[in-house]
This record gives C-alpha cells, sequence and structure tokens, in this order.
C-alpha cells in the first residue's frame, strides 16, 4: 500500500482539523402565532361555544365523522425523521467525497490498463461501505424496533344514531340528533381528529391539543415542553387571573400533546391533532435535512486538501516528465500512478473501522449509536447543553424542609401539614405525596384513631389554598389549611412562636416575607401550614371560615440532584467540555441546582431577554452565559444552532 510520508501527513491534519470545524448558520425558524392565538381564543370560550365551532357534540363523533375528517386532517402523528429504504441507506453510505475521489481513481486506473490499483482501491472503498452500512442499517432496525414497542391508546367517545334517521335529517341535524347513548372505545392515538371528545386519568399521555370539559384534581407534568419540575393544575373554567395572558402554555384549561397526567381525571375536546398541534409545529422546524457535523466538515477539508494537491502535482509531474523524457504518453501514466498514490485508500477504512469499533463499545452500555459519525462528533465535544429537569435532578419532589417563621426546624407544622394531606380527597398531587412519605406521623399520631375528618375546603385557582377540618378525639375540631405563602399571610391575622400567639404586627410579617424570599431563593416550592381552633357545633365549613388563622410555619419542596451529576460534571471539566443549562424552569431553582452539583454560574440569560436579541448577540453572549431559564423548546434549539455557528461542537443532553 502507498501510505507513504505524504498519506500519513494527510492523516495527521485530518484529524487535526475535525474538532476545530465551523457550522454554517441557519435560519431561527419562526414560532407558530396563529396556532397560538387559536388556542388562546378557544381557552376564553365556554364549552358550548367551543363545541359548536369544532362541530361536535357533548357525546363526541359518529365513526362516520370521525373516518371523514381522518381522511381530511391525517393522522395525528408529528414530523419525524423515517428512517429510508435498505437500499437509499446503502447509497447513501457512498455520499463521501472521499469515498467518491477514490471510486474515481479507480475507474481511472481501470480504464488506463492499471487493474491492480484499480482493484486495491475498489476493495478497501467496498470494505469501508459495507461495514459503515451494516453498523447504521441494524442500528436504525433497532431504534425503530424500540419504538414500534410502544403502543399508546386514547379512550374516546362514540355517538351511535338511530338506524332509522334519514340522510337529509342526519346532514341537518348531525350532532344533536342521536338515539343511543354513547360508546367509549379504545383507540390508537394517531386515528384521533378534532372535534373528538376523550376521557383522561392519571398515567395517561395527552394525546393532542384538547380544551378540557371537565376535571377532577388533575395535574399535568407540562415538563416535555417547559421544563418546569412541577405539575401544574389543570381546570376547565379559565381563572379571570389568566384571561389576559399571551402564553398559551399557562392556560389553565388547555392541554398539549406530549404532557402527561400526574393524577385526577378528566374529560376533555381535542382542538388540533398531528403537525398542527404546538408540540408538532415546534418539531417541523426541528426535523429536516441536517446540518453538516464536524465529522463532515473535515472529511470535506481533506478531499479538497487531496484535490488541491492533485490539480498541482499531477500536471507538474506530467510536464517536467514530458518535457525531459520526450515520452507524453509515458507521462501521463506516470502523472496518473502520482495521483493514485496521493490518495490514502487505506484512510476511508482505517476511520469506518475506528468509528464501528466506538459503537460497538457504545452498544455495550445499551447506547444506540444510528450514525456512525457521530461518534468523532461525540469525542470532539466541547460544549455540552443540558436539561436540568429529570438529567440534572432526579425529577421527583421531596420535603425538604418543615420550619417555624424562625427559620428553625418544627415537628407541629410537619403533623399539620400531614393531616391536611391525609385527608384531603381525590388523587394527592406530588407535593402531598411527598408529605405523606413521613408515614412515620400516620403511627405518632394515631391519625385514624384520634383524628375525625368533618369538612373539607376544596382548592381553587383564586384561592391557591385548600382547608380541611379535623376533630381531635372528645376535644375540638381544627382547620388546617395550607396554600401559597402569600395567600395563607392574607386570612393569618396571629403566628405561633414557641408555643406562644402572637399577633400579626408588620415586623412579624416582614420576617414571614423575608424568610419564604430566602427559601425561593434557595431553589424551594414553599407552601405555608395554618390552622385555627372551632368549637365541634358547626359541622359545615366553607371559605369564609378561612380567615383568623394562625400561621404555623412552612413545608419546603425540591427537586433534588442526582448522585451522580456532580461526578459528571466534574468529568467532563477534566476533559475540556463546559456545560451550559437550558431549563424552561426559573433561574432561581436553576441556580440552586447548579450549585449543588458543582456547576459554577458565570451569567444567567432569561428566555424573554432571548427574544429581543439579535443571531450575532445573542451568539456572542451564549458563549460565556451557563444558564439560560424560562426557555421553550425553540429557544433551546436556537441556542444550540448558534452555539455552533461560534465554531463548538456541541451536545444536548434532555429534553429539546
Amino acid at each position: 500500500m502507498r501510505f507513504n510520508w505524504l498519506n500519513r501527513a494527510v492523516l495527521h491534519r485530518f484529524l487535526e482539523r475535525l474538532p476545530r470545524s465551523r457550522r454554517v448558520s441557519q435560519a431561527t425558524p419562526a414560532f407558530p402565532t396563529a396556532l397560538s392565538a387559536k388556542l388562546l381564543d378557544i381557552a376564553r370560550q365556554d364549552v358550548p361555544t367551543v363545541l359548536r365551532s369544532l362541530d361536535t357534540s357533548p357525546d363526541g363523533l359518529t365513526e362516520e365523522e370521525s373516518r371523514d375528517r381522518l381522511e381530511e386532517c391525517g393522522l395525528n402523528e408529528i414530523a419525524r425523521e423515517k428512517p429510508p429504504k435498505w437500499y437509499i441507506q446503502f447509497l447513501k453510505t457512498f455520499h463521501n467525497p472521499l469515498v467518491i475521489l477514490l471510486i474515481s481513481l479507480a475507474i481511472i486506473s481501470w480504464v488506463t490498463g492499471d487493474l491492480e490499483a484499480s482493484a486495491i482501491i475498489l476493495i478497501m472503498v467496498i470494505f469501508s461501505v459495507i461495514l459503515r452500512f451494516s453498523q447504521e442499517f441494524r442500528s436504525s432496525l433497532a431504534a425503530e424496533k424500540l419504538r414500534e414497542m410502544v403502543r399508546t391508546t386514547a379512550t374516546v367517545s362514540r355517538r351511535e344514531l338511530s338506524p332509522d334517521i334519514s340522510s337529509e335529517v342526519l346532514q341537518k341535524y348531525k350532532v344533536a340528533l342521536h338515539s343511543r347513548p354513547p360508546k367509549r372505545k379504545e383507540i390508537p392515538i394517531k386515528f384521533l381528529v378534532p372535534g373528538d371528545i376523550i376521557y383522561l386519568s392519571a398515567g395517561d399521555m395527552i394525546p393532542a391539543d384538547i380544551r378540557l370539559i371537565s376535571a377532577k384534581d388533575l395535574f399535568i407534568s407540562q415538563g416535555a415542553l417547559t421544563g418546569e419540575s412541577l405539575p401544574v393544575e389543570k381546570q376547565p373554567t379559565l381563572p379571570d387571573s389568566q384571561t389576559q395572558i399571551a402564553n398559551p402554555l399557562e392556560l389553565a384549561n388547555i392541554c398539549f400533546l406530549g404532557t402527561t397526567i400526574v393524577s385526577g381525571t378528566g374529560t376533555a375536546v381535542v382542538i388540533e391533532t398531528g403537525s398542527n398541534t404546538y408540540l408538532g409545529a415546534i418539531a417541523k422546524t426541528v426535523v429536516g435535512q441536517k446540518a453538516m457535523t464536524s465529522f463532515d466538515r473535515g472529511v470535506n477539508d481533506v478531499s479538497l486538501l487531496l484535490l488541491r494537491f492533485m490539480l498541482v502535482i499531477a500536471p507538474a509531474v506530467f510536464t517536467i516528465n514530458g518535457f525531459l523524457k520526450g515520452n507524453w504518453t509515458e507521462a501521463f501514466f506516470f502523472a496518473l500512478s502520482v495521483a493514485v498514490g496521493l490518495t490514502p485508500e487505506m484512510l476511508p477504512m482505517i476511520v469506518t473501522a475506528n468509528l464501528a469499533r466506538g459503537a460497538i463499545a457504545m452498544s455495550e452500555k445499551k447506547v444506540i449509536v444510528k450514525n456512525i459519525d457521530s461518534i468523532q462528533s461525540f469525542g470532539a465535544m466541547d460544549v455540552l447543553c443540558t436539561d436540568k429537569t429529570g438529567t440534572l435532578t432526579q425529577d421527583r419532589i421531596v420535603l425538604e424542609m418543615h420550619l417555624d417563621i424562625n427559620g428553625e426546624e418544627s415537628e407541629e407544622v410537619l403533623e399539620y401539614a400531614y393531616l391536611n394531606s391525609f385527608y384531603q380527597t381525590g388523587l394527592k398531587n406530588l407535593l402531598d405525596i411527598a408529605v405523606l412519605e413521613h408515614i412515620e406521623l400516620h403511627e405518632d399520631l394515631k391519625v385514624e384513631k384520634d383524628f375525625r375528618k368533618i369538612d373539607e375546603i376544596p382548592f381553587d385557582f383564586v384561592r391557591r389554598r385548600m382547608s380541611v377540618v379535623v376533630e381531635e378525639t372528645h376535644h375540638k375540631h381544627i382547620l388546617i389549611c395550607k396554600g401559597a405563602a402569600e395567600e395563607i399571610l392574607r386570612v393569618s391575622t396571629r403566628v405561633k412562636v414557641q408555643e406562644q400567639i402572637l399577633p400579626m404586627g408588620e415586623s412579624i410579617q416582614a420576617q414571614v416575607l423575608q424568610l419564604d424570599r430566602e427559601l425561593n431563593e434557595d431553589g424551594l416550592r414553599v407552601i405555608a401550614v395554618a390552622y385555627k381552633d372551632l368549637s365541634t357545633e358547626q359541622l359545615t365549613y366553607s371559605v369564609a371560615d378561612e380567615c383568623n388563622l394562625i400561621l404555623l410555619g412552612y413545608i419546603a419542596f425540591l427537586d433534588p440532584p442526582k448522585e451522580s451529576a456532580a461526578q459528571a460534571i466534574a468529568a467532563l471539566d477534566r476533559n475540556g467540555v463546559r456545560v451550559k443549562v437550558l431549563t424552561g424552569d426559573n433561574e432561581i431553582i436553576a441556580r440552586k441546582t447548579c450549585k449543588d452539583v458543582g456547576l459554577y454560574v458565570h451569567h444567567i440569560l432569561l428566555g424573554s431577554e432571548i427574544d429581543a436579541l439579535s443571531d450575532d448577540e445573542l451568539a456572542e453572549i451564549a458563549v460565556t452565559t451557563t444558564i439560560f431559564a424560562k426557555l421553550s423548546p425553540l429557544q433551546k434549539a436556537r441556542i444550540v444552532k448558534l452555539l455552533r455557528r461560534k465554531g463548538h461542537i456541541v451536545g444536548f443532553l434532555g429534553v429539546l
């Protein structure tokens, strides 16, 4: 093999240039404002108006209507990259400048009679191509099999019309006329259409963009879209406080494809499906022609380098040899052999074999590598952008503190919070579950023996608090209220400090607010706990009874970091990889998480600030920023692209 000093120099330059490759910039697609306007409009309408606008009824659609709409709207599937046919994938492996160059030289060698050189070059090319194809094809098949294992269904309501209704009457009164009760039917979510009435329960994935019709204790995890670690409560009626908001993700009566139900039940009508959904609109902007990786650019650079050598050296050799020997035919063949000798035939095979070994090593770690070129990009990465929730953190809520108003640990606060969470009806949200994990209190308090539930004042979005009334055995009624700190303060007139009941003066109120602020700055979700004693004569209670409460203190919750996160970040730092956190959560919680995992925070940039920056301005700021908070998925994609434009090889970990 002619793997001479020039070949080695080319290979050295090839490997040296890869990490420094630059990416071409790409325009950031516009956000789907028409969809946002439609969702905001539907959220503000009452249920009958929404059903009329979608041409449906509370009992749902008929099978015929569903089929007609399916033909019109298409399947409820978002854009994704589908693997090509095997023969297309095989042909794509030849789409490599170095491979094309070698094939060209092999053809020239064969035409000129140098069959040995032609055979050697083709063998090297074929070996490289087959190795690459077999590795990538098997990975694609494995990924598709994993995807096919996931079968998601939705429960829909189907109307059945009386068989004696004429087609003319049906056409005129198709939404109103039916004589049979609706049937509940489970169908694959890809067959959902706008106007379908669906039923929701804990553990379900939201199968489309939907408007709630009814709900009970419905909590949704929107982390896939917002990055928020805590679930949000949804309700069918839009609160007055949300009538003027401009962000559809904050609407209380709209749920989105890709989010999941943590607890509760509900009924909803499908608004949009497939690519017309909020998630689908995002998917359309990130699926498509991929930008060139650093490996692709490195190969192109080497191929161009070889061509430059050939264009300079081969004609020079041909001219000099022809003039010196006078035999131009012999000079031509000698120049051709020089051109072939300049090309390292072994290079594609060596590179492909090493990348394949890397893919095999990754498979032993249960990682599927669909494109073996990404192995090099992975190794050359100098910036890692990571999500926070579920990536740096455990994506679960734990009760971190239970404090009195002085910031000292208080068992009484925990006991009252436990009684409140235990006796509230409905499915428990994650905060209640975290409180109820302190199972030792059940025995200590003798909950079922010494306490009896009298009444409950449920949570709502206006009050942002909920109360239970329990009777202590043969003693008194106790109203225990927990909720947002500012709302509890509004109905509290006294505080309990070290067994003393004190009036809520301005100084104490300022102290309480300061503690709440400090806990929030530490990244904790704070819930206030208050109570008051009542006589045993009253048996029913209302919101009016939530007054003149005694503030006990706070319970504070945290999504703790993963135990391995700090070690991983330290290892990345030792290997020259800078970590940047891209999260939809707020900056206070993000800063706290970064502090806990040992990530130094250089600068924090918010999503609202990003929208006001041009691509050039954001690209400059992104290089020195550690935390990007309150981001949308499109903003995350924009930051990654701009970091690549600055010449960085960027990895992303988590949910985009």
